[in-house]
């Protein structure tokens, strides 16, 4: 299981009071006006950082971060991720699950066999995708009721109905 979450990367600075554009990587582009902190990725550790403030602007959160109050503190981190903890993370409902925790999956079909690894899932406008490796091969599994039948996160089993024309 995955102990951290990317939220966002950071596109660009903002200004030059240090301030950042954040193309967040979460469903719940809301959960920034809760958000204390975040680890910054910066390719050599993880760095802790305190929000001050954030607002939205288009497709982007700006964000502004305490202690970091001039761009050239902050401008050498763009393109870099940011993470939360998974207890920082936005609680699950019940029957939900993070997409982090299955990756490496078995899968297998309705009737027991073995079909193959999830090794990714797409976010599509639609809905999700798995893409399970099954033989050497790619194959791309829509996540909806007809296909996917059951995602038991604890022992790491998918199992699913391969619709015609799938494989």
């Amino acid at each position: 299981m995955e102990d951290m979450f990317r939220v966002g990367v950071i596109a660009n600075t903002h200004g030059i009071r240090g301030e950042v554009k954040v193309y967040p990587t979460t469903d719940d582009v809301t959960r920034y006006k809760k958000l204390k902190e975040v680890l910054l990725d910066t390719g050599k550790e993880y760095k802790t950082l305190e929000i001050a403030s954030t607002r939205f602007f288009k497709n982007l959160v700006i964000v502004k971060f305490k202690g970091i109050d001039n761009i050239n503190d902050i401008e050498q981190y763009k393109g870099h991720d940011l993470y939360v903890t998974r207890e920082n993370a936005i609680p699950l409902e019940e029957g939900e699950y993070y997409l982090a925790d299955i990756i490496d999956a078995k899968v297998v079909t309705e009737e027991g066999e073995d079909f193959g690894i999830l090794k990714d899932v797409l976010e599509t406008g639609a809905n999700l995708v798995y893409v399970v490796e099954h033989e050497g091969k790619e194959v791309l599994l829509p996540v909806i009721p007809e296909c996917v039948k059951n995602v038991d996160v604890s022992a790491g089993i998918v199992t699913v109905h391969i619709m015609k024309g799938l494989v």
